[in-house]
């Protein structure tokens, strides 16, 4: 909790294509729990992140940017847009759920699914194919980069970090996502790093995949 008694903001940038994002995403809502934090989405793009080096990256990965990756992300700007903030991270969570736990991957059939999951038009659906909030996708993709710097990728979070200025974070990255105390151990030691100035990076070479529960 910060010192005024509210809840401590948590600023978290995604992309519902990625997966590592959705475990980290899980494990935040599992802090929300069981501890006086709350959760403020943004929208990021792989797509956009990685436009300007198609040419650098495999051949399967630089498919999917090119045809999967723009139609999650500008459906859900296009329901913020429209339908305010309050429902990004619903529809976050059904996107993810349809996309990772259940397997269906970023078709239309899941993403009208996801709309109607959460209350929202099925006609937002045609934003998949549409660039009309894609300045706004833009900025609030901007935002996020520039809090973190360059050379990451999403999740992005941002935290308190000395006298209350935001730190922002990729990641944490991390399967399965932790639930209970476990939860609130990462989330403790993530305000710790936070509160250290001059710390940047701690990280080791991932063995396992993204494990959906």
């Amino acid at each position: 909790m910060s010192e005024n008694g509210s809840k401590t903001p948590v600023d978290f940038w995604f992309d519902p294509l990625c997966p590592w994002a959705w475990m980290t995403s899980r494990w935040i809502l599992e802090v929300e729990k069981v501890r006086d934090i709350e959760v403020r989405w943004h929208v990021m793009s792989l797509a956009v992140l990685n436009e300007d080096k198609l040419d650098q990256v495999p051949a399967e990965y630089r498919e999917m940017l090119e045809t999967k990756a723009w139609g999650p992300v500008r459906v859900v700007i296009a329901a913020q847009q429209k339908h305010g903030d309050e429902v990004v991270g619903k529809l976050y969570t059904a996107l993810g759920t349809r996309f990772h736990n259940r397997g269906e991957g970023p078709t239309r059939e899941a993403v009208v699914g996801a709309l109607e999951d959460v209350g929202l038009p099925k006609d937002l659906a045609d934003h998949m194919d549409s660039d009309a909030y894609d300045t706004e996708l833009r900025a609030s993709h901007k935002e996020g980069i520039d809090k973190v710097g360059q050379e990451v990728g999403t999740p992005v979070i941002a935290v308190p970090g000395a006298d209350g200025e935001q730190i922002a974070f990729f990641g944490p990255v991390v399967t399965p996502a932790p639930k209970g105390e476990e939860a609130a151990k990462l989330w403790d030691g993530t305000l710790l790093v936070a509160s250290i100035p001059g710390f940047y990076e701690i990280k080791r070479t991932r063995t396992q995949g993204p494990v959906f529960d």
